[in-house]
């Protein structure tokens, strides 16, 4: 089975398990495949080959920055996600990034996720416009309601979203915290349905536990919304048990969280 990660910097912590340090941050301006030679194993791939060891399978995972910064901009927002997969869904590339047409051809999993900025919830407009990239609950409510309708076309991939990253309360203000809250909320008990194709991860209930915010605990600063390497590592534990859980019973024996029913 291929599973492919799409993500970028919070995704990218939880595959590795760890923040980046100072110089591998410094190598990737340079080179992304140098700082992959360099940097330590990932811990999410590592959790695969243990498992496919113990248990005889051959579940291969690999990672896609998604979508790259040059053509398309680094942007993985609902906006982003219909813009490329609905609205300009085809059998070629969109500005040189892979549309479902072309992910499904070689994926039976396709995980994806939002960087917390998403969780940057302006006031709602007058009208909701499904082709606006405006943070708005009503804009990200067209947008993956297209998306579900679009993701249902490939009834034999299973798809997993995370739920939005959230923010350290410095860099977030109360009112697009409470938005962002119903937002997910939304996504949780009335945009997800039972015995489709689409999964939850629930990234967002793990790093607020409840709260408006990313818990300081679990944050690299009190001004930086990135995991730290603690939580990063329990997040991967979690996402891996929910992965499994996905595939294999469709992930009836998990929680959204990962954790065991």
């Amino acid at each position: 089975m291929n599973i492919i990660y799409l993500h970028h910097s919070t995704g990218g912590v939880i595959w590795k398990g760890t923040k980046p340090s100072l110089i591998m941050k410094a190598i990737s301006k340079v080179s992304n495949r140098l700082a992959n030679i360099v940097s330590p194993k990932p811990y999410l791939p590592q959790l695969f080959a243990e498992y496919n060891k113990d248990h005889s399978k051959n579940y291969l995972i690999k990672e896609m920055t998604f979508p790259k910064a040059n053509p398309y901009g680094w942007n993985n927002y609902p906006y982003d996600y219909y813009n490329i997969w609905v609205k300009n869904a085809g059998d070629d590339p969109f500005l040189e990034e892979p549309t479902l047409e072309i992910l499904t051809k070689e994926y039976q999993v396709i995980i994806f996720k939002h960087c917390f900025p998403v969780s940057n919830v302006q006031e709602d407009m007058d009208t909701a416009d499904v082709n606006s990239s405006l943070k708005t609950i009503s804009n990200y409510k067209l947008q993956y309601s297209a998306l579900k309708d679009e993701l249902h076309k490939y009834p034999d991939t299973k798809f997993i979203l995370f739920t939005g990253a959230a923010q350290v309360k410095a860099n977030i203000t109360e009112n697009e915290a409470k938005k962002a809250k119903e937002f997910f909320a939304w996504v949780t008990e009335e945009w997800d349905l039972p015995g489709d194709n689409i999964f939850l991860w629930d990234l967002y209930a793990l790093e607020t536990e409840g709260s408006l915010y990313l818990r300081d605990e679990y944050a690299v600063s009190p001004t930086d919304s990135h995991p730290n390497s603690d939580f990063a590592r329990k997040s991967a534990k979690l996402l891996f048990s929910r992965i499994i859980d996905i595939i294999e019973n469709e992930g009836n024996s998990t929680r959204l969280t990962g954790e065991k029913k």
